[in-house]
């Protein structure tokens, strides 16, 4: 994968920097947000596809990417499909910083240290080229005013940015209500990019972590998982094995 395109993870972290501030909006969702936008990122690269409610490598060959390229190799070695709702939900975090010391590698922002209350270090990060977050969120902007179905990319950008509430970040205010309702609006127009943004959802009202209703046997209740990925139009197909229990870490 080459660098002409911006990943989604990338472009989900630069819309929540606040140019002011050089902090992240929604720093404890953003992580799951960014787990979900690898597996978007991957999909579109041709590495996993949609198994139902989860997801399976169907090309372990590497993007060239070293950030997806450890999400993908810690999927392959999964040897199953796995939940999205699971995958995501793991114990992952800490995306955001590798995230942050990835786009400083690649020259999109740069890190300004200081200190709170002149004593604690803190690092802030400013974008190094405004017009690319200028870009991106005329992307979303321009879905959202014209009504016109955006494509894939910015679809799935769109609804992992309402997934972890970019929306009132983005849209503030009672101004910004019915362009928040059109962002969430989005999530229909790319089936994984509304999988994932679903499962990072769910994981955060605590779905993950319930157990499964009506285990796995002929006429089992869907899943949470199940019901948002035929709701988000993705086609489901029979689960290839049992998922593994262990969670990989990042």
């Amino acid at each position: 994968m080459g660098r002409s395109r911006r990943t989604i993870p990338e472009e989900l972290l630069l819309l929540a920097l606040d140019p002011a501030t050089g902090t992240t909006a929604q720093p404890q969702s953003l992580d799951l947000g960014l787990a979900g936008a690898q597996l978007v990122e991957l999909a579109l690269a041709g590495r996993i596809a949609p198994d139902g409610d989860r997801i399976a490598v169907v090309m372990a060959r590497p993007t060239g990417d070293p950030t997806l390229d450890s999400a993908l190799e810690l999927l392959r070695r999964r040897g199953s499909p796995v939940r999205a709702v699971h995958w995501i939900g793991g114990p992952r975090l800490g995306l955001r910083q590798i995230y942050l010391a990835h786009l400083e590698r690649c020259g999109m922002v740069h890190a300004v240290s200081g200190q709170m209350c002149g004593v604690l270090p803190t690092t802030r990060y400013q974008a190094t080229d405004t017009a690319i977050s200028r870009d991106i969120r005329a992307r979303l902007d321009s879905a959202i005013r014209t009504g016109v179905p955006p494509d894939p990319r910015t679809a799935a950008l769109a609804a992992l940015a309402h997934a972890v509430g970019l929306g009132k970040h983005l849209y503030p205010g009672n101004e910004g209500r019915s362009s928040r309702s059109r962002l969430r609006d989005l999530i229909r127009h790319d089936p994984m990019g509304g999988l994932v943004a679903h499962a990072v959802m769910d994981v955060q009202n605590g779905v993950a972590a319930q157990p499964r209703r009506g285990g796995q046997g002929p006429g089992a209740a869907p899943d949470n998982g199940s019901r948002h990925a035929a709701a988000a139009g993705v086609p489901m197909q029979p689960h290839h094995g049992a998922m593994a229990r262990a969670v990989a870490h990042h």
